[in-house]
């Protein structure tokens, strides 16, 4: 048990030159600008505006 807890941390074993590529970076941002939330009362819904 001793020795799964002594290891490095997940985030030690990335790579840091990974870069996502400029279609993913686009599409997570229109999503975003898409993404409509309205808050009801106690309620919240989600709404795409595609």
């Amino acid at each position: 048990m001793q020795k799964m807890y002594s290891r490095t941390s997940r985030s030690g074993h990335v790579d840091e030159n990974i870069v996502p590529k400029a279609e993913t970076i686009r599409f997570l941002l229109d999503y975003s600008k898409a993404l409509s939330v309205i808050d009801y009362q106690k309620l919240k819904f989600e709404a795409l505006l595609n």
